[in-house]
């Protein structure tokens, strides 16, 4: 609307003047060599005009012909670096696809048409990645990092050649170069942080880690606790040279993350041996309350040196009042019970252990226990180790496939920080399933290793099987033919006949068998003369005494 506002106030004005140049004609006389030439004020304006138009068009032929060249030569690069680009996006689809002829042929071009652009290089570069061209690929990043627009770029494709060859040493003076150049690189920041790790330069690693959290690379409760772990690992390498400096380090790390486990078992430890056993206790219960651990059991339980077997269970029974009784307070008590001489709270400990989901750690206690009460030669000891060998594995430190019996603040497959978590390990191989088989009775302390074991089930009655299932009845074999004279044997003379013994001992006579269900087989008669058999008394399967001395029976 206001461009027709504007073009009416023009036109309104041109109207104007035109209307004002005619109410004041005039005559514009031009003298030139000789010649004059009048002519009215209006012709004058527009055969000026006119003029105008005609110097104009001159003047832009003129310029076009003189810029002719340059602009071929322009027209020409901007197809060259049409080509290019499409050339460019080509490869780049190439290399995503995983086509390394097509990646390198497209690549080639790329660089024939755009030369050092720096996506030209990037495409060459990893066209002989995919390609298998390592020592191309390392040729074409040293050419990025010449550049300094992407040396950044090459320093990362260096270092990732380096970590493919093994390289640790170049990896980390790359990765050091690229965080000095660009400090935001997270990149750069990663592979320092784990160079430190790898070479226990806490100190280091936790200027590493400030810097990170101050540049905005990770938020601060993942820097609390890289920064918690740090300090851990620096108060567990000095606990034993310079503790005090240990146990600064050891608080300031359970005040940053007091779930940690580790961070309080050295807090714990330490300040036990300071013999502040308050604030040592109020570190372990706080973490125990986060989350129960068998080492912090461990902790708690020898906070004082020499104190009673006794002291010692009832302080396990206050880590399982503070859990809740948890499986581990459970483990914590039973193992406290045992050293106390205490068998029988020991078994009453760990019995809801083995009711619900046993596993080899509560089958290990229960066999540690048979042997101190009995021995170790126990039979219920060997019964409990070999459910033990069957039974779900317990939870353990785990981190990138590996399982270690101590907590590490640096995983040592990849290298990474605070890798390892509390976890029961995976079963690669599936376990023979034991839940079939009973399990063995829980002895009292009168129980002795030899005592016999709970009687086996009845087992149910087999089905009767249907008629249409029941066998046909066998045919008569045919008489053996008579044995020639000179293979018949002797006779044997016969034996005395025995006395029959008293009627109490009598066999009573065998009631005939119902025949045509086609199962049942005739026996032979008994011999009148045969010989007696002596059946033993039964024995109790778990001791070689008998239960008591029976009279022999005849058959």
């Amino acid at each position: 609307m206001w461009r027709a506002l504007a073009f009416l106030a023009l036109l309104a004005l041109a109207a104007y003047g035109a209307v004002w140049l005619a109410d004041r004609p005039g005559v514009v006389t031009v003298t030139w060599g000789g010649y004059e030439a009048a002519t009215s004020l209006a012709a004058a304006l527009i055969g000026v005009l006119v003029l105008a138009v005609i110097l104009g068009f001159v003047w832009a032929l003129a310029r076009g012909v003189l810029h002719l060249p340059e602009r071929l030569t322009l027209s020409s690069r901007r197809r060259r670096q049409a080509r290019g680009y499409g050339a460019l996006s080509r490869g780049m689809v190439a290399v995503g696809s995983g086509d390394p002829i097509a990646a390198r042929r497209h690549a080639g071009e790329a660089e024939r048409l755009l030369g050092a652009e720096p996506l030209a290089l990037l495409l060459k570069a990893q066209a002989a990645q995919i390609s298998g061209d390592r020592a191309g690929a390392e040729r074409a990043f040293r050419r990025m990092v010449d550049d300094p627009e992407t040396r950044v770029l090459g320093l990362r494709g260096l270092f990732v050649e380096a970590r493919r060859q093994d390289d640790e040493a170049s990896a980390r003076a790359y990765a050091i170069e690229a965080a000095r150049l660009a400090p935001s690189v997270s990149w750069a920041n990663e592979a320092v942080l784990e160079g430190q790790c790898a070479d226990r330069d806490w100190t280091g690693a936790l200027e590493t880690v400030s810097r990170r959290a101050s540049l905005g690379l990770s938020d601060k409760a993942a820097a609390r606790r890289q920064r918690a772990v740090l300090l851990t690992a620096s108060a567990l390498e000095s606990e034993a040279g310079d503790p005090e400096r240990a146990l600064a380090r050891a608080q300031e790390a359970v005040k940053l993350a007091p779930g940690l486990v580790p961070a309080a078992a050295v807090a714990g430890r330490l300040l036990s041996r300071r013999a502040d056993l308050k604030r040592a206790a109020r570190v372990v219960e706080a973490a125990w309350r986060a989350g129960p651990h068998p080492d912090l059991a461990r902790v708690y339980l020898d906070l004082r040196p020499g104190d009673s077997s006794r002291d010692r269970l009832a302080r396990a029974e206050t880590l399982a009042r503070l859990s809740s009784w948890h499986p581990e307070a459970r483990f914590a008590i039973a193992r406290a019970a045992l050293d106390a001489r205490e068998f029988g709270r020991a078994r009453d400990v760990l019995a809801p252990l083995l009711a619900e989901g046993p596993t080899a750690r509560a089958y290990l206690l229960m066999a540690e226990i048979e042997e101190a009460e009995h021995g170790r030669g126990s039979g219920r000891a060997r019964e409990w180790l070999s459910r033990a060998a069957r039974a779900p594995r317990d939870p353990a430190w785990c981190a990138d496939g590996m399982v270690s019996e101590r907590w590490m603040p640096v995983s040592p497959a990849s290298g990474r920080l605070d890798a390892f978590v509390w976890q029961t390990p995976p079963d690669l191989l599936a376990r023979p399933s034991h839940d079939a088989e009973p399990e063995p009775a829980i002895s009292g302390s009168l129980a002795g290793p030899d005592a016999p074991a709970p009687a086996e089930p009845a087992r149910p009655p087999e089905p009767a099987r249907p008629p249409e299932m029941a066998r046909s009845p066998e045919p008569a074999r045919p008489p053996e033919p008579a044995r020639p004279p000179e293979m018949a044997r002797p006779l044997e003379p016969a034996r005395p006949s025995v006395p029959a013994g008293p009627s109490e001992l009598a066999r009573p006579p065998e009631p005939a068998r119902p025949a045509g269900n086609g199962l049942d087989v005739a026996a032979p008669p008994f011999a009148a003369a045969a010989t007696p058999v002596v059946v033993p008394p039964p024995k109790d399967p778990g001791t070689d005494a008998t239960f008591e001395e029976r009279p022999r029976r005849v058959v």
